[in-house]
């Protein structure tokens, strides 16, 4: 039943509904109805109180939400106080946003139709079935939130008045069509040059370096030539899927006779409803469908439930859990049978009850090989438990290896070869098995085995015992082992060098106008003409953009790598506008304005937050 509990707490409809209406609660107290009121206020916003409860209620939300994100690792960051008093003042300045924005969607008479509050409940996917808006389904989320449906319809009008705010400031940003075209075909440009490449591996293969720089290049770059932290490790596995027994006939029975609730199908009741504002109303509506008119036809016609009057009264199939008070109270037996008029929390009401479908418990036939792979897992996780306790203890009685242990499991021993962080054996890759291993607790004196590990459980069915069998500390590679890598390095940084030197001066040549001399001397030529786009991203083509616009049969000249590292002579000769279809030049409109639309929305904020007065209580300082 606890499992249930939970499961309908964190069940994606109500985190939907939640989430849609949460900054409605915040701003105009309807959160009371679920939190109760406060004296002790977190923050006043011209005059507007947030209450400490509410506030509280905003904060545990925001600590969900981490925990769920997060993990494991959000034990460690919620013990921080600093960080937890930070995200205390993030929820707190975002209550007071949202109270600001509110305030200000009222003052310039922004409001929500009936008809859109309507419209918007119908469109919500939670409450759908198929595509299609389900009653029930809206009633049953409504009151497993404890609200009724005139509550979450007013919460709803103000989240929507808010952000229909939000809609018009972000929606105000627009570029004019000359500027439109005239960015596209800045952003579409196009540039025709030529390259000449100075191979530097070729450079490279030509170079002769000295002990003592392949000795200098090593003591700077020792950093680079590490290797890292290695074990070796010896464990052990216990894995419960591989302890099923057989599930015997009274092992089944017996089962299904102690979770009966499991396979029940409790009574569901169908009720359909008129309801009024006022008494007299019900009275009236009530006497018309004495005299025979249509239960349908008249909930359509008179009933303020805008919901269930749609579909002429049906509230859809309910259970005990969601049924209303009322229509529990309503004495109604009989299928068809009509209440009176009963006063209720929201007006007066006219019910029938419809249908009624008994409870219902599915025979075990039906249920038997569900129930048999459930009870051969309890079996298989008492015969793992019990385990774990046998081996535990052994590992404990001889801490310097793991045969005995291993002798209790009835499993090999496994032996992992080498590895270090960074290529984690798939079979150990478990954050707390790793965590056990690189922890250090593990490793003797001197990088020698050390002791046994306690049992790690990983996924509730699954553990291990462990023990470093081999350990490496991180060490810096002699340079014996690393030579050839540090001598091809050398070589390649001073063709490097001798590159960029030749490629200045060919540069320098080539702007006086005597790079044909210089180009023919150095055995390069400029290859054809290219045609380079401004959205590339390799360095040569950023670097053609980069070059002054060419003079008539001039080109302008720079210098550059490729993808490769060797450096590359550019020759702009021609820049000329480019193409961009209509549907690209809708997205980089839409990109700028949005972007637009947030500075001003920011700037909004900024002001109102100026103009306002906000007085803070102390639920900052208590955590």
């Amino acid at each position: 039943m606890m499992d249930n509990l939970r499961a309908a707490a964190n069940h994606v409809v109500l985190k939907i509904i939640l989430g849609l209406i949460i900054v409605s609660f915040v701003l105009t107290g309807v959160g009371n109805y679920l939190i109760g009121g406060n004296n002790n206020y977190a923050a006043k916003v011209n005059g507007q109180e947030i209450s400490r409860a509410q506030f509280e209620n905003a904060f545990a939300g925001e600590r969900n939400r981490l925990q769920q994100q997060l993990g494991d690792q959000y034990s460690e960051i919620a013990g921080n106080e600093g960080y937890m008093k930070s995200v205390r003042q993030q929820v707190l300045q975002r209550m007071v946003d949202e109270a600001l924005l509110d305030q200000y969607a009222h003052k310039l008479g922004l409001s929500i139709s009936d008809q859109q509050v309507k419209e918007a409940i119908f469109k919500e996917p939670a409450f759908q079935n198929n595509g299609r808006f389900d009653n029930s389904r809206y009633n049953a989320i409504l009151s497993s939130m404890g609200m009724s449906a005139d509550q979450y319809a007013q919460a709803l009008r103000n989240q929507l008045t808010t952000q229909q705010l939000i809609n018009a400031v972000v929606g105000s940003d627009f570029m004019l069509k000359g500027e439109t075209d005239e960015l596209a075909a800045l952003v579409s440009q196009e540039r025709l040059a030529r390259e000449a490449t100075i191979d530097v591996s070729a450079l490279a293969a030509k170079q002769q370096v000295t002990d003592a720089e392949i000795d200098t290049w090593y003591q700077q770059h020792k950093n680079a030539l590490i290797t890292p932290e290695q074990f070796k490790v010896s464990y052990i596995l216990l894995d419960a899927a591989a302890m099923q027994a057989g599930a015997s006939d009274a092992d089944i029975q017996s089962w299904y006779d102690q979770h009966q609730d499991q396979f029940t199908q409790p009574a569901r009741y169908r009720f359909s409803v008129i309801q009024t504002k006022d008494e007299a109303a019900a009275k009236a509506a009530l006497d018309e469908l004495s005299s025979g008119k249509d239960f349908a036809s008249v909930a359509k016609e008179k009933s303020t439930d805008i919901i269930s009057a749609r579909n002429g009264g049906d509230m859809g199939w309910l259970e005990d859990a969601t049924m209303p008070e009322e229509l529990k109270n309503a004495g109604l037996k009989e299928k068809g049978q009509l209440s009176g008029v009963i006063k209720s929390s929201v007006g007066f009401l006219i019910a029938r009850l419809d249908d009624v479908q008994p409870q219902q418990v599915k025979p075990l036939a039906e249920v038997r090989d569900s129930i048999a792979a459930k009870v051969k897992q309890e079996k298989a996780l008492d015969t793992f438990y019990a385990l774990q306790q046998k081996v535990s203890d052994a590992a404990s009685n001889d801490n310097e290896s793991l045969v005995p242990a291993g002798k209790v499991a009835g499993v090999k021993i496994v032996d992992t070869d080498w590895f270090s962080r960074d290529n984690i054996p798939e079979a150990l890759n478990f954050k707390p098995v790793t965590e056990a291993i690189f922890s250090g607790n593990l490793v003797g004196e001197n990088g020698t085995p050390g002791s046994n590990s306690d049992i790690i459980t990983v996924d509730g069915d699954r553990a291990f015992v462990l023990r470093i069998a081999d350990h490496k500390a991180q060490a810096v590679k002699p340079l014996s082992e690393v030579r050839e890598q540090v001598v091809a390095a050398v070589k390649r940084q001073k063709a490097d060098t001798q590159a960029k030197a030749e490629a200045d001066k060919l540069l320098a040549s080539l702007k006086t106008g005597k790079g044909d001399e210089a180009m023919k001397a150095a055995a390069l030529q400029f290859g054809e003409v290219k045609t380079f786009v401004r959205t590339s991203q390799d360095p040569v083509s950023q670097a053609v953009f980069n070059l002054p616009l060419p003079a008539k049969d001039k080109p302008s000249y720079g210098v550059s790598n490729d993808m490769q590292g060797n450096t590359v002579i550019v020759a702009l000769q021609e820049v000329r506008a480019g193409q961009m279809p209509e549907e690209q030049k809708k997205a980089m409109v839409q990109g700028i304005t949005q972007n637009n639309a947030q500075i001003a929305f920011e700037a909004l904020m900024s002001n109102l937050r100026k103009e306002a007065k906000i007085k803070t209580g102390d639920a900052l300082e208590q955590q």
